[in-house]
């Protein structure tokens, strides 16, 4: 095992179950009162979602940091 994924809480997840999980917690409106990238708030859906933050780095980290204070 790679020593630096360890301690990686987000080792082994992929962004969809990320994504899903902080949407079954929060809900779209939840989501966007946390990390304002308008993909949570104009017609949301995973699949949109997913792909602005493919291409969006700054939105992934901050979608991310959100997972790891919630769910840690």
């Amino acid at each position: 095992m790679n020593q630096e994924q360890i301690n990686n809480p987000l080792h082994g997840l992929t962004l969809e179950t990320i994504l899903t999980r902080l949407h079954e917690y929060y809900g779209w409106k939840g989501l966007y009162q946390r990390v304002r990238v308008n993909c949570f708030s104009n017609d949301p859906s995973i699949k949109s979602s997913l792909k602005f933050l493919r291409k969006t780095q700054w939105a992934r980290d901050k979608v991310e940091s959100l997972y790891i204070d919630t769910f840690t």
